[in-house]
């Protein structure tokens, strides 16, 4: 079955604030059909963040990535300046 992984990359101003407003929208993003997710740091900065979030359709990848919830938490999470995201179909994932 086809997955779409979504992929968001923001500079935070404080990554504890975010990472906890984060933290609090689990619940939604699970309803909203979020089937795994990520949080990656810059290592030479650890206020920019990159996040994943896999979903078992292309549709709700982008139901997700335009909806008023996703717009609410990240204007509330502190972020310092406008965030990349963009969408992939995954082809492979590979365990080692």
């Amino acid at each position: 079955m086809a997955t779409t992984t979504l992929f968001v990359k923001h500079a935070v101003q404080d990554f504890g604030t975010w990472k906890s407003v984060y933290d609090d929208l689990g619940p939604t993003r699970k309803a909203m059909g979020v089937t795994g997710a990520s949080v990656h740091q810059d290592p030479a900065n650890p206020n920019v963040v990159t996040v994943t979030h896999q979903f078992s359709t292309l549709v709700a990848a982008q139901a997700f990535a335009g909806s008023d919830e996703l717009k609410n938490v990240m204007k509330n999470a502190g972020l310092a300046g406008a965030p990349d995201i963009w969408l992939t179909d995954d082809v492979e994932h590979t365990a080692f």
